[in-house]
Parts: structure tokens; sequence; C-alpha cells
């Protein structure tokens, strides 16, 4: 559904991003693991068109997005769940959600993917009048979410989602996540809780200073001795 073919990235003459390859498989959950600083957001924000690569291409669904502008990526079905969850603090709940369906292929269906959100966040349905900035971290993560899916995604990059999150709080973003994997979306996860990540993705890469170092399946790179002492201190 996604492909990254040769993507170059710089930062003025800092290179973020060094001839990065990788596919997203439609259909299912592909992992992103590195150290900080290894070019994970780098990444994700030039999927997004939030940065111009260098070189290198962006395919999705067929069609070619490099260097497109992030308005017109998203409204092509291609969402992102930002690191630290950019809502609008002043705004309402409902307000930031409403905001979530200004893209054209958001508009026809705003009213039942708004049921749908408030199915899904029950405590975000009892918060709607609320304004953002006075939920908890893991109601704003909600809301990062909910925001994402009134634009009607079809894949989703999710970039630290457990990020400053409670460990309860964790599992229950982590079992929407699943939710909306099992109900057909497409899913990018970049998490620095490696064993939760690729303990559930079925396609992962491992970036390092920029570069992809190696790339399988979660399983598999869960059960490689480099991974574990890299990693997860194993």
């Amino acid at each position: 559904m996604l492909r990254i073919e040769g993507l170059d990235l710089f930062y003025g003459d800092a290179q973020a991003l060094s001839g990065v390859s990788l596919t997203v498989p439609q259909g299912g959950i592909t992992a992103i693991i590195g150290a900080n600083g290894a070019g994970k957001t780098s990444l994700i924000r030039a999927i997004a068109g939030m940065e111009r690569p260098r070189r290198g291409t962006i395919v999705f669904d067929g069609r070619d997005i490099t260097g497109w502008d992030s308005h017109r990526i998203c409204d092509l079905g291609l969402g992102q769940v930002a690191e630290g969850r950019q809502i609008f603090p002043s705004m309402t709940v409902a307000d930031n959600l409403e905001l979530g369906a200004m893209i054209p292929r958001g508009r026809a269906a705003a009213a039942a993917t708004l049921n749908r959100v408030w199915e899904i966040f029950p405590r975000l349905l009892e918060r709607r009048g609320q304004t953002a900035g006075t939920l908890s971290g893991g109601e704003q993560q909600m809301l990062a979410i909910g925001r994402c899916l009134m634009g009607q995604p079809r894949l989703i990059m999710f970039d630290e989602p457990s990020l400053g999150l409670s460990p309860a709080m964790v599992q229950e973003v982590f079992a929407v996540i699943r939710r909306l994997h099992d109900e057909g979306l497409t899913i990018v996860l970049v998490e620095q809780n490696v064993a939760l990540s690729l303990g559930m993705a079925d396609h992962a890469c491992v970036l390092e200073n920029g570069r992809v170092a190696m790339e399988g399946g979660g399983g598999e790179l869960l059960g490689d001795d480099r991974v574990r002492e890299a990693y997860l201190g194993l």
C-alpha cells in the first residue's frame, strides 16, 4: 500500500535519512523501531508531506506522492497521529474532532464517523464540551486518534502513541490500535516500546542513523539477538 524507495532527507546540511527503502503491506501492521535520532519521526513527516525529501520516491496506493502538500496526501486517505498528540488545547473536544473532517474525503460521512469515534472513545463523548487542554494525557491521545479517524483514513501512521502515558493507558491505546487494524485499517507504528510494537507487527524495520539496518517480520526481529541486545537489554 505504501512504498518508499531511496529516500534522502536533509535539515540544512544535516542528513536525517539516507537511502531509506521499505514497503508497508496493505492491511497489516508495520513497526518502525530505532534509537532516538535514528530518523523515525523524520520518515513519518516525509511520508506525510511535512518535510520535502531531496531524493527518492514515496508511492501510496500506486500513486507517486513525493513532494505533495500534506493536505493532498491526507485527502488520499493517509492519516497521521503525531508525536506529542498536537491537539488544539483551547478548543473543545467536539471542535477538535470537527476539524478532523475538514478535508473533502471526511466531510460526507462526518456525522457517522463522529458516532463511531464516540463509540470507540466513550470518555470523549462525556467530555465533548470540555476544552482539550484540560484532558488527561491518555484522553488527549484518544482525541488525537479520533481526530485522525474523522478524515476517513485508510492508513494511519502512529508516532510514539505511548509517550508519557501510564502503563494502563498504554494498554488501552494499543487495544484501540489493534481494533482499528482488525477493522481493516493499515497501520504504521513508530513506538518506543519495542517489545510491544514488534509483538503486534506483521512487518518491521530497524532504522539506525537514518538508514534501514534490518527488515523482516515482527516476530522475527523480536527474536533476533541483535535487536534484543540493542533495544530490549537482553
